[in-house]
């Protein structure tokens, strides 16, 4: 049966705080205590630890990778979470896709775990300027960033998690050690991949959400408002540094919507007076990081015959008014209306494929009546158009051809 989740990372997220929460609430620990042998990964150790965090006890997935010659003690600190990985090659996207698809898992996990690898492959070709099929990962190709990603995905394809709600991130700040040097937190790619998510620094220093969590919660397509339904059951994913806050994400399985339609805001303005090469990209990006979830500019005619247009952005509650204030700093505006609405939205789900110009990030919607849509993410398609030198429509056109 499809659930509905609602993440609360106030203390960060990472992999491994999701994967913890996530098993308690399926009482799924012998599964993913069987993942490295499923995935064919010898060097993968699973242990489950009981900790309290500021007076809450949980169970954490501590996963260690013994590597060749029996366990390697060398730490570092990722996430406020301390990991222990090998020093063999870094792998690259292909070498993880093709372990996912070997992996004694269902189909949907590969699937899910295969997405969320995709968008950290193609967030790190961004930040590095590498083509997405020779990048290869450092700090997660490693056992741990695997098994904690395909666990996630195991279990979320097993509660078939079709919505998720979720608070804004605490992602920390400071400096942070790479196999780059010294970076800023949040980490280049970590930053990249929250765009569009709401994000806090909060109040102690540190890396308080990893290039993993932020994938999974990305994968996901979260809503940033609070539910207003019933909680089934609540779980606790650690991490394993203490904070002055308790370090713990917060996962709730809501019960099922009895209303299908949802609430949203609609911010409107109308501009007679702009250019419009300043309602560019820029300007439609700020507005997406302020916390708009949709948008459209349609044509009208105002007062006196004045050709303008009309600014309509789609907002949750709590982005309201950030949304609105960013209209009113970034136009010629002088005030905006806002008021609230209903809407009914599909079932979706992150899904790669597999076409002629190589594997690509997809959405796939599912239809009252049960049929499957499905949409190539414009991003992917940006990025197999520029390795293979063609434009964005003729790589689709291609992927398309039968």
């Amino acid at each position: 049966m499809p659930s509905t989740l609602y993440i609360e990372p106030f203390s960060g997220i990472a992999g491994d705080m999701l994967l913890s929460a996530l098993c308690e609430l399926t009482d799924a620990y012998e599964e993913i205590k069987e993942l490295p042998s499923r995935l064919h990964l010898p060097d993968g150790k699973i242990e489950i630890q009981r900790l309290n965090k500021n007076g809450i006890s949980c169970r954490h997935i501590k996963i260690i990778d013994t590597g060749e010659h029996g366990e390697h003690t060398h730490t570092h600190d990722h996430g406020g979470v301390p990991h222990t990985h090998s020093h063999g090659a870094h792998r690259h996207l292909s070498d993880i896709l093709n372990l996912i698809e070997k992996a004694h898992i269902s189909d949907g996990a590969k699937e899910i775990a295969k997405a969320i690898f995709l968008i950290i492959g193609e967030s790190e070709s961004r930040i590095h300027d590498i083509p997405l099929d020779t990048i290869h990962f450092h700090e997660v190709s490693g056992v741990d960033s695997i098994l904690d990603i395909v666990g996630c995905a195991v279990l979320l394809d097993k509660l078939d998690v079709t919505q998720t709600f979720a608070d804004p991130v605490c992602v920390g700040f400071g400096q942070v050690n790479t196999q780059h040097g010294k970076l800023p937190v949040p980490a280049p790619a970590t930053a990249d991949i929250l765009k569009g998510i709401p994000t806090y620094k909060g109040e102690e220093a540190g890396e308080r959400c990893t290039p993993t969590g932020a994938a999974i919660l990305k994968f996901l397509s979260p809503r940033f408002e609070s539910p207003s339904r019933p909680t089934k059951a609540i779980a606790y994913g650690p991490g394993q540094k203490d904070f002055e806050a308790a370090n713990v994400v917060r996962v709730s399985l809501l019960e099922d919507d009895i209303e299908t339609a949802t609430s949203i805001w609609i911010v409107e303005t109308n501009l007679d007076d702009m250019s419009p090469e300043l309602l560019g990209l820029h300007f439609q990006e700020g507005l997406l990081e302020a916390g708009a979830v949709d948008f459209h500019f349609s044509q009208v005619t105002m007062k006196k015959g004045r050709p303008g247009l009309t600014l309509c952005a789609l907002t949750p509650k709590e982005n309201r008014d950030a949304v609105a204030e960013y209209i009113l700093e970034n136009t010629t505006s002088i005030g905006v209306r806002f008021y609230p609405a209903k809407r009914r939205i599909l079932s979706r789900k992150k899904i790669t494929l597999e076409t002629k110009l190589g594997t690509v990030l997809a959405k796939e919607t599912e239809t009252p009546s049960g049929s499957k849509k499905r949409k190539i993410e414009y991003d992917s398609l940006v990025g197999l158009a520029e390795k293979h030198g063609i434009s964005v429509s003729e790589a689709k056109r291609r992927i398309e051809a039968p």
